[in-house]
């Protein structure tokens, strides 16, 4: 008998456990005393590599120490600084204006409720629920391109819409988990499941993915 889509994200859950640990690691660098900076390095990973976003904000952070100095940073210059980045128009005009809201509305804190930081400037709910997982501890569903390539392999949803899959995947996968999901997901996309090349033959969820190489 066929598992339900509910015992397969369990049995998923354990395996990815085993493989990967339940360490939590973020894959962006950003100084915890300044949470704003992962809610940028967050909005510059759009079609991005983490590695490079890294790179970028090692150098930007350090020319923009402060949530001040980016709120007010020439639009121009700061384009030049995030150019490799891809995307350096709507980026650089969104974590500006992003900065001079949280400043002027938020007292330059974060908030933590999906609601109100999806009204951010550049901030879907992709950004907003890694915030939330990582600086306020909050369960929640990170849908990148790894999360929604593997988990439609695996059959644990078939939805295209990112939000629609975040909606599938929390009615399934523990909650315990949800944060989790998201990083472990990745490294096997980066690793085993690799887009148009997977590792079938050594992936540790062969046994339970719908999509697995015959």
């Amino acid at each position: 008998m066929d598992m339900t889509k509910k015992e397969r994200a369990a049995a998923v859950c354990e395996i990815l456990n085993r493989e990967y640990g339940t360490d939590l690691t973020c894959y962006l660098e950003y100084d915890k005393e300044k949470p704003w900076q992962l809610l940028f390095a967050t909005i510059l990973s759009a079609q991005c590599t983490d590695a490079r976003v890294n790179a970028v904000t090692k150098d930007l952070y350090q020319k923009y120490p402060n949530l001040e100095d980016i709120a007010k940073a020439d639009i121009k210059e700061f384009e030049k600084d995030i150019f490799s980045i891809g995307f350096y128009h709507n980026k650089a005009k969104n974590i500006i204006a992003c900065a001079n809201v949280l400043l002027d509305d938020f007292d330059g804190k974060l908030p933590s409720d999906i609601d109100i930081l999806t009204t951010l400037p550049g901030v879907g709910r992709k950004t907003a629920n890694v915030v939330r997982g990582h600086i306020f501890n909050q369960d929640s569903i990170v849908v990148d391109t790894h999360v929604k390539r593997v988990s439609r392999l695996l059959g644990l949803t078939k939805e295209e819409d990112p939000v629609k899959i975040e909606y599938d995947l929390m009615k399934i996968v523990p909650k315990s988990q949800w944060i989790l999901y998201n990083h472990q997901i990745i490294a096997h996309g980066r690793e085993v499941c690799i887009a148009n090349r997977p590792r079938c033959s050594i992936c540790a969820l062969r046994e339970v993915c719908k999509g697995e190489k015959k």
